[in-house]
């Protein structure tokens, strides 16, 4: 081959690449590169919490439902499933995990924020609302590591590999909700089984007082959704009325 037609290919390859990433996606994904880095750090990290589970037990091991009582191991679960493919899609470079990928984030990143916003701040009023007393106390690396890190990693795959979210508000109070009254029917049933309630500010509420917090918890994780879809927009731009990204650097329109 000439090296005029090598400069065409190496054209027609760079144009199909640009043309398949969305013009107000930051960093090329998916790729064997940066995302693939991160992806591979936040697999290492939801494996060493799940490690975690496993290496040190407790009566909550021993229990019907196990750790997924817990909505802080429900959605390490659905983060891990959601970095697993991210990661699969980068070595493979697969479209549709890609897309599958960009379908569990759009529930997975929210409820993770949820998660966080929710634990650190009921932790600073009362840890024991969280706590059952026979549990010991959690070390700094494990606590950011179920009720941190998940929510920042999921942040940074949103905002630099990702394309933006079309969700608009009712889908996101639907989807959060739907979440909420599953979550709810599940501890009912774990502690229909066990006797006691994962955390015990649960059983310090009764029925109205649950149905109250669990509408809190939906509300969160619905805007939790639309604050990163705005999130989205001041980092990375928006499209206008003509399809045409604004508010992007000039290197993101080359």
């Amino acid at each position: 081959m000439s090296t005029t037609g090598k400069i065409q290919n190496a054209a027609v390859q760079g144009g199909q690449k640009l043309a398949a990433r969305h013009p107000l996606q930051r960093l090329d994904s998916p790729s064997r590169g940066a995302s693939a880095l991160l992806h591979t750090l936040g697999c290492c990290s939801f494996t060493y919490s799940f490690w975690y589970l496993f290496h040190f037990p407790n009566l909550i091991s021993e229990a019907w439902g196990w750790h997924l009582q817990f909505l802080t191991t429900c959605g390490l679960a659905l983060a891990t499933l959601t970095y697993a493919l991210a990661l699969f899609s980068d070595l493979t470079l697969s479209p549709a995990l890609y897309r599958l990928k960009n379908l569990l984030s759009l529930t997975s990143a929210p409820l993770e924020c949820c998660i966080t916003i929710l634990y650190w701040t009921i932790k600073a009023i009362d840890p024991r609302l969280l706590q059952h007393p026979d549990l010991p106390d959690l070390a700094l690396l494990p606590d950011l590591s179920f009720h941190l890190n998940p929510a920042l990693l999921l942040t940074a795959d949103l905002l630099f590999f990702s394309p933006p979210w079309t969700l608009s508000a009712a889908p996101a109070i639907g989807v959060s909700g739907a979440i909420a009254v599953a979550y709810w029917f599940w501890v009912e049933a774990c502690f229909a089984h066990n006797g006691f309630y994962p955390y015990p500010l649960f059983g310090q509420l009764d029925t109205v007082g649950r149905a109250v917090l669990f509408a809190g918890a939906a509300a969160i994780m619905a805007v939790s959704t639309l604050a990163l879809k705005k999130v989205y927009e001041i980092v990375n731009g928006k499209m206008d009325s003509k399809g045409s990204a604004s508010g992007v650097e000039d290197v993101k329109k080359e």
